[in-house]
């Protein structure tokens, strides 16, 4: 059965973050996330809208609803430049998860206003390859379930915790979490002796860590820069990464 303007529409309509939290639905594409979102079962997949060419490649049948889609369909649907192949609508988790029971046992990160879907998704990506599998998102932080934090994550939002949450509700139900944060008079993160655990924040971009959450931050950490150089800031992206791969050396 060929896809209707109604279901067009409304995978459409999934552009909208209050459309998104009304129905508990997002999308994802490509061939690589949707064959991971198949293969799991953290999130239900709802409907898959695939082109003739992913259906015949795929390696296993899947017991989920599909509707073979044109090219021009689906990118009548498709979030990206580029439609890649088939686009999953899928079902978001419900309920409260509250925090994790083992929060102080490992790393974790938190994201304070991290306004950029593209860093939260490449972010996740990192804590997934570093092991931080506790992932909180803070006030003004992205919405995880747009296509930009979903496609940017490549996946790793399947394998990571992510919650949106106070910092003061984290402290409060872990007194003893040493909360790290990057400050150009912070320790050289290079040169310390990283403990086993605590709670890195990442600010964002141009404002950093906000006066709110600073008050939170107990051990303060910088990147150094080259001598001689001038550049104004790095990437959250890229600063968290830096700093993830020193904290786990």
């Amino acid at each position: 059965m060929p896809i209707s303007s109604g279901t067009i529409k409304f995978i459409s309509s999934l552009r909208q973050k209050k459309v998104r939290q009304n129905y508990h639905k997002f999308t994802a594409e490509g061939g690589r996330i949707v064959g991971e979102l198949l293969r799991q079962d953290r999130y239900r997949v709802d409907h898959v809208y695939a082109l003739e060419s992913w259906v015949h490649n795929a390696e296993e049948e899947f017991d989920v609803p599909l509707t073979r889609v044109t090219p021009k369909e689906l990118g009548r649907i498709s979030q990206l430049s580029t439609p890649n192949q088939v686009l999953a609508v899928v079902d978001m988790p419900t309920g409260n998860i509250g925090l994790p029971s083992e929060l102080d046992a490992g790393w974790s990160l938190y994201l304070d206003g991290l306004q950029s879907p593209s860093n939260l998704g490449a972010i996740l990506r990192i804590a997934d390859w570093f092991g931080f599998v506790n992932v909180f998102g803070g006030p003004g932080t992205a919405d995880l379930y747009n296509a930009k934090s979903i496609q940017a994550s490549m996946g790793s939002f399947l394998r990571v915790d992510y919650r949106e949450e106070e910092l003061s509700t984290i402290t409060e139900a872990f007194p003893g979490l040493t909360v790290f944060g990057a400050d150009l008079s912070g320790e050289n993160v290079h040169r310390i002796d990283p403990p086993s655990s605590g709670l890195l924040v990442i600010g964002a971009e141009g404002p950093g860590i906000r006066a709110g959450t600073r008050v939170h931050v107990n051990r303060w950490l910088t990147i150094p820069q080259a001598p001689g150089r001038s550049a104004e800031s790095l990437n959250a992206a890229v600063a968290a990464g830096i700093l993830c791969s020193a904290l786990r050396r």
